[in-house]
């Protein structure tokens, strides 16, 4: 499967890409498959080989040439991508370097962090588990997914096991349904759209160093590279 962002070039500086009014108008197709471009475009069936076919991920940076036909410049494609309006592409796109917030030393928790807490718990009961789902439109149904496992694979996994890591006598699920959140806030913080709730607590816990956990009794702030507790609060 195809991944965002994906494009193909014909060899003679001419590329093709799905754009932003594009993918707004028909949310439920692949609009990042190599065949669905060509097609769309009108290049027939017997000619789409001609094309060579590009990935080019806007948030790390990376750029791989999929299917490359010898004799093109795919530099050039490098370069024509990494200079591209990518506003033209997802304009609620917001491109900036993924933060593991959990790295270094463990910082103080202050006044701040623990108001933003208790507000990320009020938007955490009203959301759980759904918060993936409450971030559903047009934005999320072109590229939401592809950023989410961007951004699991980049440092979700590790925010997770080191969490697990610090509370692994605590209740797995409940704890796992809160990790979860916190990631998928911080992967909303990925679009400039208006949102059913309100998810930057999570999002400025995140960025300040901070990822909160819930056992199902007691709510817990970690910080540093070994998830240390650095804040507790006990369910009311």
């Amino acid at each position: 499967m195809c991944k965002f962002f994906s494009f193909v070039g014909d060899g003679y500086g001419n590329f093709l890409y799905s754009d932003w009014n594009t993918r707004k108008e028909n949310t439920t197709e692949d609009h990042d498959s190599h065949t669905t471009i060509l097609t769309r475009n009108k290049v027939p069936p017997r000619l789409q080989d001609r094309w060579s076919k590009y990935e080019y991920n806007p948030i790390t940076k990376e750029f791989a040439v999929d299917q490359g036909v010898d004799g093109h410049d795919h530099e050039a494609a490098e370069n024509w991508v990494r200079h591209l309006n990518f506003k033209n592409v997802v304009e609620p796109l917001v491109i900036k370097k993924i933060r593991n917030p959990l790295t270094g030393k463990a910082k103080n928790v202050s006044e701040k962090e623990i108001a933003l807490l208790e507000e990320w718990i009020k938007v955490w009961y009203s959301v759980r588990d759904s918060v993936g789902d409450s971030t559903g439109n047009s934005v999320w149904s072109s590229v939401g997914d592809s950023v989410g496992a961007l951004i699991w694979d980049s440092v979700g996994h590790s925010v997770w096991d080191s969490v697990w890591d610090s509370v692994w006598d605590s209740v797995w699920d409940s704890v796992w349904d809160s990790v979860w959140a916190s990631v998928w806030a911080y992967i909303s913080s990925f679009f400039k759209i208006q949102y059913e709730h309100d998810f930057s607590s999570a999002v400025n816990l995140w960025n300040s160093g901070f990822v909160s956990s819930f056992d199902g009794e007691t709510w817990r702030l970690h910080s540093g590279k070994t998830a240390e507790i650095v804040y507790e609060r006990r369910r009311t």
